[in-house]
């Protein structure tokens, strides 16, 4: 499965539908790490405080935060990060970008301290299933029920993977 999604479903660059779900998005998370220092944060803003700006170049600018620089710190020292992009709701989504970042002393065009730019060399969808939609208050339907059955998610229906699926796949082939 591993080698399937690799080859089906990492992208180089960002496609319409990607360019959109970042732009509208209101937060995604960051991942970096620097010899023992590991890191997530949340980052979030307006829809449209991340901007694509090249077929796989993205940018925000850094809000003020807690002055920890944990994770703005571990970049600084090791570039390569990763950003995960989440929709709650009856229709999730989820779209990992991973790159190397550089750091852009502000002030930047809406005042803040600085711009953090992103050359992503991976991106790619990811399934969204047990992602709860939170806009209902409802838990996924892809969690399994007291049997142990499940939704299908529709991803498992793709042509170009289902080869790809264990032959002991809950779901089948």
């Amino acid at each position: 499965m591993a080698d399937a999604l690799e080859k089906h479903r990492r992208f180089s660059v960002f496609r319409e539908q990607d360019v959109n779900f970042i732009e509208c998005a209101e937060f995604f998370f960051l991942a970096t790490a620097h010899e023992k220092s590991v890191d997530c944060s949340f980052r979030g803003g307006a829809p449209g405080f991340v901007r694509v700006t090249g077929p796989a170049a993205l940018e925000w600018s850094d809000f003020d935060g807690n002055s920890m620089y944990r994770s703005l710190g571990n970049a600084l020292k090791s570039p390569r990060i990763g950003l995960l992009f989440i929709e709650f709701g009856a229709q999730p989504k989820r779209l990992r970008v991973n790159g190397i970042c550089t750091l852009v002393n502000g002030p930047t065009p809406e005042g803040y301290k600085m711009i953090v730019r992103v050359d992503a060399d991976e991106i790619f969808p990811n399934c969204p299933r047990y992602i709860p939609d939170l806009t209902k208050a409802a838990a996924s339907s892809f969690i399994p029920d007291e049997t142990g059955t499940s939704a299908k998610p529709d991803w498992k229906n793709a042509e170009d993977l289902c080869e790809a699926l264990p032959e002991n796949d809950p779901h089948g082939r």
